[in-house]
């Protein structure tokens, strides 16, 4: 006969206290409720109900524990539990001769009872706990509200419908990263500090289950990992053994539950018995995705038959889905704020981990789903545009999927996928999304470099395609060196005049105008113009470019007036042949705004800057880079104005964008804040300005080096403010400022 005491608690409940007193003042006033504490196998729901347990004790509250197994064992516990409270026997035989329900004469006991709480532990299958026939939300069966005393359930069923409308769910989620710390130093107190321990929690996901069998691993005297940092390490190579290993009793569900290895395969086996068999490839499908929010559009019918062989329809899918969904093995993500983003799922990361290691380890096919996948996910980027901005959000979905699927053994010369992830990192290019389009052409680039040769021209075109994303995240002379190689190539193999010689030509002329070799890139820009109009003609697009490009590289060695001539051209010429708001003509214009600002017709330079401001604004958003930069620059020539307060506040938000967007050391970063840097000095904020010129010219340093023009301008800007603030008696230059010019065309 199985006890009805409450489990002994293990130790210090960490990081539960909001779970705590919410459950605590549903203790006190359940007012015709009860609670459900849900959430994933090994998250910590038995642990915090036993914690609840040890509260009520404490106040004096009478606390009945039952752990489910079937129907009939339940109905015996809870016939001794309402037995415990005063009831009688003779009405206890009402219900064995048929006059009486035995669960109504169970629950009018309780309610006639004051002060008590009853667990009951496990109710994975809600639509099993009966009696036979009634559905739990009727509360007709063995789970009811009650008013004088509190009822708990936990259950892996997160479903708020199946429990009805009385019930309060309370959804357990993963340990924050220094609760789970404590967790781990509570169990192995010797193997390290906080710190290690809060990363290695970080690591395992904050999941209760796997931070107990890890403090007691590194707590055994035989284990061969002895410390939190070693344990770390060793999950980068060593997950199956140390966590993914098969145990003998895992085939009994009360030793299952307590294995990382088994637990969410009960929860799997427990879907397939309520009919939904596709819950467990679909989500070993979803395992082998990276970490990171899932489309749900990925997962399609035809690709569940393709991973399977067997037929699949969008009902079976959809219901795989939810079911998963249910028992807490996939989750919603949330905006800041709870608000749950629609159309995208995401794995608990030891969840994930180790479904992909069991399907390796199981499957006779292991490789099979991921080709599927892979399939699936060159599908989806071959309907993207990298020119509509309406694709740009499924892009950054799609982009972590994508660079998996390139760095799998199974994907080493796909071609194919080569080319989606190339299409999905242009993409994120002209969304702004730097990093992510670098690795992502990284990735691209190593593909097709395998597969074809380092001199294939499509392996060219990649390592253009590659350099170029280096070159716009701040990597320029990398950029440089294989431009270089790139045109040295297509010259000796093309000839000089040809259009993709002309255009790896421009590529490394614009990654020596980043590098400060402005002369150098002037006069490859003045070559491919003139080659450009007498191959092309005046009025194609390329030679526009190169027209845009030439002025951006004069204005740079001080030739104002020709730069302002000829982004006047290349305005023209654009606005002509794309359009006014094409992303194209609102660079020339941002451009010939700069050039005219050079000219000294700073308010002319303003009123252009606004226009462009409020096309990029409405066309690409307030926070993409573009916009960003024409912001920056409206701050320059309000600057010019005197206008300094205004400047100061539209640096400061740039700044702050950038160091969000970019990170703080990427080059548009480093030139907004030295931009701030001199519209505070021009408000008498000399020490805020020499600190902001410190830390650029600090940073420059470290990345461009000591001779770069931009390092030398920071050096003379630092030196100017360190002098009005009174530092330094050295007579020095005033400030030099940076602009952000339009991108570079080729």
């Amino acid at each position: 006969m199985a006890s009805l005491r409450a489990p002994h608690g293990s130790g210090p409940v960490r990081g539960r206290d909001g779970e705590l007193d919410s459950l605590r003042r549903l203790l006190v006033r359940p007012q015709g409720r009860y609670a459900v504490v849900c959430g994933v196998g090994g998250i910590g729901k038995t642990t915090l109900a036993s914690a609840l347990a040890d509260i009520a004790s404490a106040e004096g509250r009478a606390v009945f524990w039952i752990r489910w197994r079937d129907e009939e064992e339940l109905a015996e516990q809870m016939t001794r539990t309402a037995l415990a409270c005063g009831l009688p026997e003779a009405r206890l035989e009402e219900a064995r001769a048929g006059r009486a329900g035995l669960p109504d004469l169970v629950w009018e006991q309780l309610e006639q009872t004051d002060k008590w709480l009853l667990v009951l532990d496990n109710i994975d299958t809600p639509q099993a706990v009966g009696p036979h026939g009634e559905d739990v939300a009727s509360y007709r069966g063995w789970i009811r509200p009650g008013r004088r005393g509190l009822l708990l359930v936990t259950s892996r069923n997160t479903d708020p419908v199946v429990w009805g409308t009385q019930a309060v769910l309370r959804r357990v989620v993963p340990l924050e990263p220094a609760a789970g710390g404590q967790v781990l130093c509570d169990a192995a107190p010797y193997a390290g500090n906080t710190e290690e321990a809060g990363a290695l929690a970080d690591r395992l996901g904050g999941l209760p289950l796997a931070l107990h069998a890890v403090g007691r691993y590194l707590s055994a005297p035989g284990s061969r990992h002895r410390t939190f940092t070693a344990y770390n390490t060793a999950l980068e190579t060593q997950l199956g053994t140390l966590l993914g290993a098969t145990q003998p009793q895992a085939s009994e569900p009360a030793v299952a539950r307590t294995l990382i290895r088994h637990t969410w395969e009960l929860s799997l086996d427990e879907l397939a018995t309520d009919g939904n068999p596709l819950a467990r490839p679909a989500l070993r499908l979803l395992s082998l995705l990276a970490p990171a929010p899932i489309p749900v559009f990925l997962l399609t019918p035809a690709l569940v038959t393709e991973a399977t062989g067997q037929p699949t329809g969008e009902i079976e899918v959809e219901a795989a889905l939810n079911g998963l969904h249910t028992y807490g093995l996939v989750d919603t993500p949330t905006r800041q704020g709870g608000q749950p983003v629609l159309g995208q799922i995401v794995l608990h990361p030891l969840v994930r981990e180790i479904t992909a290691h069991t399907h390796t380890i199981e499957s006779t096919e292991p490789n099979r789903y991921q080709q599927a996948l892979t399939g699936r996910l060159i599908q989806a980027a071959q309907g993207m545009m990298s020119a509509r901005i309406a694709d740009w959000d499924t892009a950054r979905l799609l982009a972590p999927h994508l660079l998996a699927a390139a760095t799998h053994t199974t994907n080493q010369h796909n071609r194919r996928l080569a080319d989606a992830v190339d299409r999905i990192s242009q993409s994120l290019t002209k969304a702004g999304d730097y990093g992510s389009a670098l690795q992502l052409q990284q990735a691209a680039h190593s593909i097709t470099s395998r597969s074809l040769g380092a001199d294939h021209p499509e392996t060219l075109t990649s390592r253009s395609h590659f350099a170029d994303a280096l070159d716009l995240f701040g990597r320029h002379q990398e950029a440089a060196d294989l431009h270089h190689q790139v045109h040295a190539t297509r010259e000796r193999v093309l000839g000089a005049d040809h259009p993709d010689t002309l255009i790896s030509r421009s590529h490394l002329a614009n990654a020596l105008d980043h590098l400060g070799r402005h002369q150098e890139a002037a006069d490859h820009h003045r070559q491919i113009l003139a080659a450009r109009e007498r191959v092309l003609g005046t009025d194609q697009i390329p030679t526009v470019h190169t027209r845009n490009n030439l002025g951006l590289a004069l204005g740079y060695l001080g030739h104002r007036q020709e730069a302002a001539d000829l982004h006047r051209q290349a305005l023209s010429g654009y606005e002509r042949l794309l359009g006014a708001d094409h992303p194209n003509t609102l660079n020339s214009r941002n451009n010939l705004a700069l050039a005219l600002d050079d000219l000294g017709r700073h308010q002319d330079a303003a009123d252009l800057h606004r226009q462009v401001l409020n096309a990029y604004e409405r066309v690409l958003g307030p926070d993409h880079p573009d916009t960003l930069h024409s912001r920056d620059n409206l701050g320059l020539a309000l600057d010019h104005l005197g206008q300094h307060r205004d400047a100061a506040d539209l640096h400061q938000h740039v700044l702050s964008a950038y160091e969000r967007i970019l990170g703080p050391d990427h080059p548009s970063t480093l030139t907004s804040r030295s931009n701030l840097g001199l519209a505070l000095h021009h408000l008498g904020q000399h020490r805020q300005a020499a600190d902001h010129h410190q830390h650029v010219l600090t940073t420059r340093e470290r990345v461009l080096g000591p001779d770069h023009p931009h390092t030398l301008h920071s050096h003379d800007n630092l030196a100017a403010a360190l002098r009005a603030a009174g530092r330094t008696g050295t007579r020095l230059r005033s400030g030099r400022r940076l602009r952000f010019f339009g991108a570079r065309r080729t």
